[in-house]
């Protein structure tokens, strides 16, 4: 028998561990092909891989970013393999099974929950008697009407085999994603997640974990994200598996974990901050919100006080990269109240804040209750919420304005300091000026063309230009620093129109290489000669410099060098004063 098993990630560098489990379970009793695509992959062309496949039996992995695409690839493949068995599973499906057996008539079963030893017996079945009353946790369709046999126990994690140990995996594990879990379920009820549904925490079988994590290590993996919902829920855990990747890690590998920060203790901390080395570790911190009432209203648990303790120390410790998490739409929280979780949460300075919007999920409590709040949402996946009683669609809409320029801005590095500038100097909170120029890039329609490094660059200089043009001057001096200090090489030509024409910036060479120390000490050290210095640097007027790492009003130059053999760039300043003295 043919089994073929499959999804659509949403990137081509993630992997799914839910196929991989289903495979390595089946085996060896059954051979299971892996088939994965991504969801911008054409339908057509997916269903012609799997026709080529022909495979008797073809289960996919559902979930709410890959349903639709999902149904299409069902829906075509049924019409050219009509006597292919098609089977669904995954968080997407395991809800509400009546509505998608009548939506996917082309599905012949649905596998509910965890699916392991379910899709083995239903194998079973397929290739013997046919009898599916004897499946447990499944969903199909008899007599025309949905029958759901009753889930079966929890399976002993600890029994199951790796599903790390494919041949076919081995050429890929340098070049994308690797998952993996040490436990399944959540200690916690948050009632927009769907993790609130399973009670109690399992746990895999710790030695076997390690073991799989020095093989995938021996043949290139390069990033493996750990998906257990608390993955320092045990103190005495954590600390052994964190333990165990210090002493075990293999140079540019990187773990992500999705940690509850505030239950996280200063000892645990303080101990990563003095072993790990930098890099090794990056943490997912979901903070959602810091609006109490809705914290309560969603049946969170959240010190905040505890958080902002943890997030601190792992940033003064600068160990460690840490991504913290938003809602925007929970209950009860309004705009202003947003306003104020997202310059709570900015405050703390992580190096990616990630804004998303609550997603009404199948068979959670908030979706249950949904009346309670006149919540309107998305029919269809993902379930996006469009309005409640205290958030307007209108509301939601600006709201998406900041997420836009937060990730191009803010989240992907390109002008720290600039950022760092405006919204401690120019407005009144960060938050404030996120929205002033994501609305702004908005209504210019720059969200809908694609964006070189420069054209960052000149977007905020229009803006500035336009909301606050007495300071845009001194603004714009932070930004020609920020430009050079990501370049990997001098760049050809900048952003901004050079204010020193030839003859004036050739005075200037000759003057430096006359007095190294007007640029200091560390500059003089470098030696440069008259042709390094025309063909590795770049000098330019400014209104601003930094000392002691503040800006200050001081008309100045900036001189950077960049390295030829690394690209790195060394940043300088020499006064226009001493400068103008020196001639």
């Amino acid at each position: 028998m043919n089994v073929v098993v499959s999804t659509l990630n949403a990137k081509y560098i993630h992997t799914n561990l839910a196929i991989r489990y289903l495979k390595a379970f089946a085996e060896p009793d059954y051979h299971v092909e892996l088939a994965e695509y991504t969801i911008k992959d054409p339908a057509i062309n997916i269903v012609t891989d799997l026709y080529k496949r022909q495979p008797h039996v073809l289960g996919f992995s559902c979930y709410i970013w890959n349903i639709e695409e999902t149904i299409a690839v069902v829906k075509m493949i049924k019409k050219v393999l009509p006597e292919t068995v098609i089977i669904l599973g995954g968080p997407e499906v395991s809800y509400d099974v009546p509505y998608w057996l009548e939506r996917i008539p082309q599905a012949d079963f649905i596998v509910l929950g965890e699916g392991e030893e379910t899709f083995k017996q239903l194998l079973d079945e397929i290739s013997g008697r046919k009898n599916w009353s004897e499946v447990s946790g499944i969903g199909y369709l008899e007599d025309g009407k949905p029958k759901i046999n009753p889930q079966r126990n929890k399976l002993d994690l600890r029994e199951l085999p790796s599903p790390f140990r494919f041949e076919e995996d081995k050429s890929e594990l340098s070049k994308r994603v690797t998952y993996i879990e040490t436990s399944r379920g959540c200690p916690f009820r948050c009632q927009f997640c769907l993790s609130s549904i399973e009670v109690g925490v399992r746990y895999f079988n710790r030695e076997a974990i390690k073991e799989d994590i020095r093989y995938l290590m021996a043949h290139g993996a390069k990033t493996i994200k750990f998906v257990d919902r608390t993955f320092n829920i045990s103190r005495s855990y954590a600390m052994e598996m964190f333990q165990f990747l210090i002493d075990e890690h293999k140079p540019g590998t990187v773990f992500q974990f999705e940690i509850t920060a505030d239950i996280m203790r200063p000892e645990v901390i303080d101990f990563l901050n003095k072993n790990a080395p930098k890099g090794l570790f990056r943490f997912e911190i979901g903070v959602q919100s810091t609006n109490d009432a809705t914290n309560e209203l969603v049946m969170r648990k959240q010190s905040w006080p505890k958080l902002v303790r943890t997030v601190t120390m792992v940033k003064d410790g600068g160990k460690i990269e840490q991504h913290l998490d938003l809602i925007a739409g929970l209950p009860e929280e309004n705009y202003d109240s947003f306003r104020q979780t997202f310059n709570d949460v900015f405050a703390l300075r992580p190096e990616e804040l990630q804004l998303g919007f609550l997603k009404m999920l199948r068979g959670t409590g908030l979706r249950i209750r949904a009346n309670e709040h006149d919540y309107v949402y998305m029919d269809h996946s993902p379930y996006e919420i469009l309005s409640n009683n205290v958030l307007s669609f209108a509301e939601i809409v600006k709201i998406k304005q900041v997420e836009d320029v937060l990730e191009k801005y803010w989240n992907d590095h390109r002008m720290n300091e600039t950022i760092e500038y405006v919204v401690t100097r120019s407005f009144n909170t960060p938050f404030d000026f996120f929205q002033s120029f994501g609305t702004y890039w908005d209504e210019r329609g720059w969200g809908r063309i694609g964006h070189q490094l420069e054209d960052l660059f000149k977007r905020l200089q229009e803006f500035l230009h336009a909301e606050q043009p007495d300071k845009s001057e001194e603004i714009e001096s932070i930004m020609k620093y920020d430009y050079l200090m990501n370049q990997r090489y001098k760049p050809r030509k900048p952003w901004w129109e050079p204010a020193l024409d030839k003859q004036e910036r050739s005075l200037l060479y000759q003057k430096i290489l006359q007095q190294p120390l007007l640029l200091g000490t560390e500059f003089a050290k470098l030696g440069l000669t008259e042709k390094e210095m025309y063909k590795h640097t770049m000098i330019e007027p400014l209104s601003l410099s930094l000392v002691d790492g503040k800006w200050i009003k001081q008309n100045n130059y900036l001189f950077v060098y960049f390295e030829p053999t690394t690209g790195r760039p060394s940043a300088f300043f020499m006064e226009s004063e001493a400068a103008t003295s020196a001639s």
